[in-house]
C-alpha cells in the first residue's frame, strides 16, 4: 500500500500569525538554551553531561558517566531539531556545530560501530544484556532518525555513515542466528530502521525493524526470561516487579486490540507498526493500528489530545480511566500519537487521523513548553492546584509551573524537534494531487504531473474560519486539491475563483476539488464557533461537567482571570459564548466569557468541614484562555472541565 508523500521541509516556508512565535523560539531559544544544557553551561538548571559523556567516551576526557540510562538521546532529538532548522533557515555557524558534534560521536562509536556512552563507559561487557531497561536500542534509533534529518537538510551523509554502521551491527547481533528473541525494551529503533532504509535502500534495515515488532510478545516473554540471566544487572529498582504490558509485551502486536502500558513505548510502537503495514502492503497489521487507534481516541484520550492517565508507569490504564488532577499525560506521548496519527493519514488517506493529530499539536504539545521557550512541562494536567502538588504522593509528578529542565528531559528536545519539523505536517502529495491538512498559513511547491505548483495558504486560523489558497504554475495541469474539513466544523463553503460550489465532493472527511492548477484561488469558510462540549457519561469524572473548545483550541479558566476555588464554579450552558482577540493577553490572544455562578466560600460556617448548610451562589462571568496558554503568567489554579448549571 502506497503511503501519500510528504512535502520536504525545504519546500514549505511558514508565516502564520498562531505559529510564528513558537517557530521562532526553536531557532532563537530552544536550539541554543539546550545546547547551553547539553554543555551544562548553565547554573540553577538541571545538570545533563550528555556532551561530556561523549567526550568520556571518545577518550577526549576522563571521568564518569552522570545522568539517566537514555541520557544520549536528548542530544540525538537536538541533532533532528536542528536539522529541521536548518532545511528551512539555513546557518553556517550553527551547521558546523553539528559537524563537531558528528564528530565527537564518531570518535566515541566503538570499532563494531557500538554507540552508547552509558554501557562505553560504565562496562561494556553488559551491551544488550538488559534489553528490558538499557534503552541501546532506544537512543540508537533517535540517532538515527537524526542522521536522516540532517542528511535530508544538508546532504551530508557522514552522520548516515556512522548510523550505518551502528545498524549493521544490531541486524548482526539481533539476527536469527544470533539472537533470534530480543528486541528493544522502549521502542524507538524500530522508526530509525525504517528511515534509514529509506534513504539509503538497504532492506536488512527494513527487515530487522519488522522482525522486532514481529518478536513481540512471544511466549516465553524475552524479558522475564533475560532477567533469569547470570548477567543481568537491574538499572530501575521501580521496575522489578516487571509488568510485560508496560512494555506492550504482553501479546504478539497482531493480537493487542487496547492501548496498554507505557504510553510513548506504545505510540512509537504504533508508529513502527504503520510503517511497516504500508512497506508489506499488510491488511492484517494496519488492521490492528486502526483497532489500536480507535480504542485511544475513543476510549482512552483527552479532550487535549493528551494519552497516559496514570503517574505510575506513566501508562494508560482503563477504557474511560480519565481523572484531570492526577493524569500523567506526557508531552512524548501527544508527540508520538501525532506522529502515528500522521502516518495513518497519509495511508488511508482519511482526515480522521487528523482531527486528532491537530488536536495534540495544538493542545498538549503546545502547553508544553513556555512562551519564552526556557521552560517545560513534562507532565500535562487539565486540573490543577498549587498547594495539593506536594512530593511523595499521588499528585507529586503535577507541576503548576513549568520547569527549566529535567533529570529525566525527554520531553523538551521532543518538543523542539516537533516544532521544527512543524512544516512536514501541514500538507501531503501523490501524482496529481495535494492534501491539505492543517489551517496555518504557508508557501509550498511541489511537482504535480512533471509540473512545479506552488501553493499559497494564508488564514488566520484558528481565532477565524476563512483559508484563502492561491495556486500557480507555469503551464495548466491538471490536478485535485483535497481540503480537509474538520470534525468540528458544522458549516463550511468553498468558492473557487469567486465561484461559489453548490455541491461539495467528499473523500475520506476531504472536500476534493478537480482544478487546473495553473493560477486559481479557493476561499474556505468554516464556522469556528465556540462550543461546550461534554464527554461520554462513562468518563465518570467529567459527568455534569463541560469544556470549551473553539476550532481544535481547549480552552481553560485561570485562577488570575476569575477567582480562586476554580472547581466552585458552575457555567451555564443556556448562555452565549461570546469571544474577543485580546491583544496584551499573553502576546495575544482570543478570549471567551461566559455567565456562570459561584458557590460562596463566605457564606460557609468557618469551623464546619461539613454540614447541612444550603450553598449560596453569586453570578460571576467566567473567562477562558487557550490551555496550550496556560502557566505563563501569576501561579495559580487552573481548570479544563467546568460543573455545568442545568
Amino acid at each position: 500500500m502506497k503511503k501519500l508523500n510528504m512535502i520536504p521541509l525545504k519546500n514549505v516556508r511558514i508565516s502564520d500569525p498562531f505559529w510564528d512565535r513558537y517557530l521562532e523560539l526553536v531557532k532563537d531559544i530552544l536550539i541554543p538554551y539546550q545546547w547551553d544544557i547539553l554543555n551544562d553551561r548553565l547554573e540553577n538548571v538541571e545538570t545533563s553531561h550528555c556532551i561530556k559523556n561523549f567526550k568520556i567516551a571518545a577518550g577526549k576526557e576522563t571521568g564518569e558517566f552522570y545522568g539517566a540510562v537514555f541520557q544520549d538521546s536528548d542530544l540525538a532529538k537536538w541533532i533532528e531539531a536542528v536539522a529541521y532548522s536548518l532545511a528551512v533557515h539555513p546557518d553556517e555557524d550553527l551547521e558546523n556545530t553539528v559537524d563537531e558534534v558528528i564528530d565527537l560521536i564518531e570518535a566515541a562509536q566503538q570499532e563494531d560501530g557500538y554507540i552508547n556512552t552509558y554501557f562505553t563507559i560504565k562496562d561494556k561487557s553488559l551491551r544488550f544484556t538488559n534489553l528490558q531497561e538499557g534503552h541501546e536500542l532506544y537512543c540508537a534509533g533517535h540517532f538515527m532518525e537524526a542522521a536522516v534529518a540532517y542528511y535530508r537538510a544538508t546532504g551530508k551523509d557522514k552522520f548516515i555513515h556512522i548510523m550505518q554502521h551502528f545498524a549493521d551491527l544490531i541486524c548482526d547481533e539481533f539476527s536469527p542466528l544470533k539472537n533470534s528473541k530480543g528486541y528493544p525494551g522502549h521502542q524507538e529503533v524500530e522508526i530509525g530502521l525504517f528511515k534509514l532504509y529509506e534513504v539509503t535502500g538497504e532492506t536488512r534495515y527494513l527487515e530487522q525493524a519488522k522482525m522486532f515488532l514481529d518478536r513481540r510478545g512471544e511466549q516465553p516473554n524475552y524479558f522475564m526470561e533475560e532477567m533469569k540471566r547470570p548477567d543481568f544487572k537491574r538499572i530501575f529498582d521501580e521496575l522489578k516487579n516487571y509488568d510485560v504490558s508496560y512494555s506492550q509485551s504482553h501479546l504478539p502486536i497482531r493480537e493487542q486490540k487496547t492501548a496498554e502500558g507505557h504510553a510513548v513505548r506504545a505510540v512509537y510502537m504504533y508508529s513502527a507498526m504503520a510503517d511497516i503495514a504500508a512497506a508489506y502492503n499488510d491488511e492484517e497489521l494496519l488492521s490492528v493500528c486502526e483497532a489500536l487507534w480507535n480504542n485511544i481516541v475513543e476510549k482512552r484520550m483527552y479532550i487535549s489530545g493528551s494519552i497516559g492517565s496514570s503517574g505510575l508507569l506513566e501508562r494508560f490504564t482503563t477504557d474511560y480511566d480519565l481523572p484531570n488532577n492526577c493524569n500523567y499525560s506526557e508531552t512524548c506521548a501527544s508527540i508520538g500519537l501525532a506522529l502515528y496519527g500522521r502516518r495513518m493519514a497519509q495511508i488511508e488517506k482519511n482526515s480522521k487521523y487528523y482531527d486528532v493529530v491537530e488536536r495534540a499539536l495544538y493542545n498538549t504539545v503546545l502547553s508544553g513548553i513556555a512562551a519564552d521557550g526556557k521552560s517545560f512541562f513534562y507532565v500535562n494536567p487539565l486540573e490543577v492546584w498549587p498547594d495539593n502538588c506536594i512530593p511523595r504522593t499521588s499528585k507529586e509528578h503535577v507541576k503548576p509551573t513549568r520547569q527549566p529542565w529535567f533529570g529525566v528531559a525527554c520531553c523538551p528536545p521532543n518538543i523542539a524537534r516537533t516544532l521544527a519539523s512543524l512544516g512536514e505536517y501541514i500538507y501531503f502529495a501523490e501524482n496529481n494531487a495535494i492534501w491539505v491538512n492543517l489551517f496555518i498559513s504557508s508557501k509550498m511547491k511541489s511537482i504535480l504531473g512533471n509540473q512545479e505548483v506552488s501553493l499559497e495558504l494564508t488564514t488566520k486560523f484558528p481565532y477565524e474560519g476563512y483559508i484563502r489558497i492561491e495556486l500557480s504554475s507555469k503551464a495548466a495541469v491538471k490536478g485535485r486539491i483535497y481540503l480537509r474539513v474538520p470534525d468540528y466544523v458544522k458549516g463550511c463553503r468553498v468558492s473557487v475563483d469567486g465561484r461559489n460550489i453548490e455541491t461539495l465532493e467528499y473523500s475520506g472527511g476531504y472536500c476534493v476539488l478537480e482544478l487546473e492548477l495553473q493560477k486559481q484561488s479557493i476561499d474556505i469558510y468554516f464556522d469556528l464557533t465556540p462550543r461546550f462540549i461534554r464527554a461520554n457519561p462513562l468518563v465518570k469524572e467529567d459527568i455534569g461537567k463541560v469544556a470549551i473548545m473553539k476550532g481544535p483550541l481547549v480552552y481553560c479558566l485561570e485562577e488570575m482571570d476569575n477567582e480562586a476555588n476554580l472547581p466552585a464554579y458552575y457555567i451555564d450552558t443556556s448562555s452565549e459564548l461570546s469571544e474577543h482577540y485580546d491583544s496584551e493577553m499573553l502576546g495575544g490572544t482570543m478570549v471567551i466569557q461566559c455567565e456562570g455562578r459561584k458557590m460562596m466560600q463566605e457564606d460557609w460556617e468557618a469551623e464546619k468541614l461539613y454540614s447541612e448548610q444550603k450553598p449560596v451562589f453569586n453570578k460571576r462571568v467566567l473567562t477562558l484562555i487557550p490551555y496550550p496558554y496556560w502557566g505563563n503568567r501569576k501561579t495559580g489554579e487552573m481548570l479544563v472541565w467546568i460543573k455545568e448549571s442545568i
